[in-house]
């Protein structure tokens, strides 16, 4: 067990390693993003690694990494306050960390629907409970496969494939853990939704019930798809107006 452990965290460190330079600027202006964010968003992360590079193959999205904005908090005891996040680290595993760790990354703001600040502060403390937790090692193994050589892996097999983990309470992946977090609150994601048909008053009514799925199935790009969060753009909410553009053609170098 010494010795699977150690090559897992040999792995992780491999899989953290970026696989190129990131040669377009970030999505948001550090400081947008961070006036943006509310306690409760789900920050979704681009990536450059090779454990990205990974999970955006299997996911077919842009998202590689999830991450629970928890609002301005002291990174050390005693230092100023700073927008903190909690995530899950392939090497450090649960962990605060603060916003400009992700300052030259490109992100989307996912803010779940009239969730209370009650709910907020449970969603939180779910989170924070779990800081310390390591990431699931064997998911590094499976993840690693998906770098020596894609394979042809049809697109409905896919969230199957990123569900692979051991299942320990004290493993996390971050947008499972992220799932389990809301399904702690009952807020959807994007549940398996039934429709009844029944009868009401003579009238023939639809319904709609909600099944929660698994956790290990919920993916970073779930959020963004989920009907249940808005995208926020920080350009936008806080002031555009497209009358006000410099572009280069009206003159100026």
């Amino acid at each position: 067990m010494g010795l699977l452990r150690f090559a897992g965290r040999r792995m992780a460190h491999f899989l953290a390693q970026p696989r190129r330079r990131q040669a377009r600027p970030p999505t948001s202006d550090p400081h947008l993003l961070a006036r943006t964010l509310r306690r409760g968003d789900v920050l979704l992360v681009e990536g450059n690694s090779r454990f990205s590079t990974a999970i955006k193959y299997l996911t077919q999205s842009t998202w590689s990494h999830a991450a629970l904005y928890i609002g301005e908090e002291a990174w050390e005891p005693g230092g100023p306050r700073r927008p903190m996040l909690i995530d899950v680290d392939v090497e450090a595993g649960v962990r605060r960390v603060p916003l400009d760790a992700f300052a030259e990354e490109h992100t989307r703001i996912c803010r779940p629907h009239g969730l209370p600040p009650t709910a907020i502060d449970q969603l939180v403390g779910f989170m924070r409970a779990r800081i310390g937790y390591s990431y699931d090692l064997k998911n590094v193994f499976d993840l690693a496969r998906y770098l020596i050589r894609q394979p042809p892996v049809p697109g409905h097999m896919r969230r199957r494939l990123i569900a692979l983990g051991s299942g320990e309470p004290t493993k996390a992946i971050c947008s499972t853990l992220l799932a389990q977090a809301f399904e702690s609150v009952r807020y959807p994601i994007l549940p398996e939704i039934e429709t009844v048909l029944g009868h009401a008053g003579g009238r023939e009514q639809q319904r709609e019930i909600l099944h929660i799925r698994n956790y290990s199935l919920y993916t970073p790009r779930d959020f963004d798809v989920s009907p249940f969060f808005e995208i926020v753009k920080p350009r936008l909410q806080l002031g555009f107006d497209y009358r006000a553009l410099q572009w280069s053609e009206d003159g100026d170098p």
